[in-house]
């Protein structure tokens, strides 16, 4: 289930609205990972505890 996110490109320089999905890092925070619909570029949003 991909929700729509908002996230800062790197490669951009920009902040971007994606589709990701929910991911549990090995630290144990939740991150929003998914693409960037321009170039590509794997973006990763870290999450607030739920």
């Amino acid at each position: 289930m991909a929700d729509s996110y908002e996230g800062y490109c790197v490669k951009c320089k920009e902040k971007r609205q994606y589709e990701g999905e929910v991911r549990v890092s090995e630290s144990g925070r939740r991150m929003a990972r998914g693409t960037c619909p321009v170039c590509g570029t794997t973006i990763n949003r870290i999450l607030g505890k739920a």
